[in-house]
């Protein structure tokens, strides 16, 4: 199991620290916040319902990054990590049951998947999901992969016209290069979704752009999770400096 050095936020006062679960145990508080968040507040349809976690056949495979409250030792923040090699054994990426990656297939060596991404709803200030940041970045560093996709999601709660609104919004200044674009497998007719309402961009979806990720297609509707997913691509030698600088010290 890789490793990531402890790390706090304040120095003087640590508040929440942040490491790779190395025990199963471990994995099951990610499991168990994960099923808090999407399944009691989302309403997301997933099984484990009698146990109270969201697990699928990809979390053996995965790292699983957590950020505790130091006080009272509480995963409060958690992100799931695919690495290439582990992508193998897993028989692919969790995104490819959604998308088309038959045009990312030269990065495969060393493109990182991550996902499941969750902050408990009494943490939501930006500092837990700085350390989320934070901790995958080190993890991209420590072990020298250069690209990180995920499914970055968008409530469909109000029909899907706020995602379609944020797709086409972004489109124009956002989209990867033509060589990197992906495929649905079952697309969101965004163009009939869109209406004149006021956007409202979701912290994980900001935080990625933030980052300088790139959209790579048109988004897709996962149907049990009930979100539109658009799937994003963060070349590490596209990082955005002041964040690399945040994270990594650089």
């Amino acid at each position: 199991m890789l490793q990531l050095q402890p790390q706090i936020l304040h120095k003087e006062k640590p508040k929440f620290s942040v490491n790779l679960a190395r025990t199963e145990s471990e994995v099951r508080e990610a499991q168990k916040l994960r099923y808090k968040v999407f399944a009691e507040e989302m309403g997301a349809k997933m099984p484990g319902r009698e146990e109270r976690i969201d697990q699928d056949r990809y979390d053996f495979y995965c790292d699983h990054l957590l950020v505790r409250d130091a006080d009272t030792n509480e995963v409060v923040g958690t992100y799931r990590i695919l690495s290439p090699e582990q992508a193998v054994k897993a028989g692919g990426y969790y995104s490819e049951g959604e998308f088309d990656l038959s045009r990312l297939e030269d990065l495969r060596a060393s493109l990182v998947e991550v996902g499941r991404s969750c902050v408990h709803p009494d943490y939501r200030d930006g500092g837990v999901i700085t350390l989320l940041w934070a901790g995958m970045a080190q993890y991209m560093v420590n072990n020298n992969y250069d690209y990180l996709i995920g499914c970055a999601s968008i409530s469909m709660a109000d029909g899907g016209h706020n995602a379609a609104n944020i797709f086409n919004n972004i489109k124009s200044d956002s989209m990867s290069p033509a060589e990197w674009r992906v495929t649905p497998n079952c697309a969101l007719p965004y163009e009939a979704l869109i209406d004149q309402a006021d956007v409202f961009v979701p912290p994980l979806v900001k935080g990625y752009l933030r980052l300088g990720s790139y959209v790579c297609g048109d988004p897709a509707w996962d149907p049990d999770f009930n979100t539109a997913d658009l799937l994003v691509l963060l070349p590490m030698s596209r990082l955005n400096k002041r964040y690399a600088k945040h994270f990594l010290g650089k």
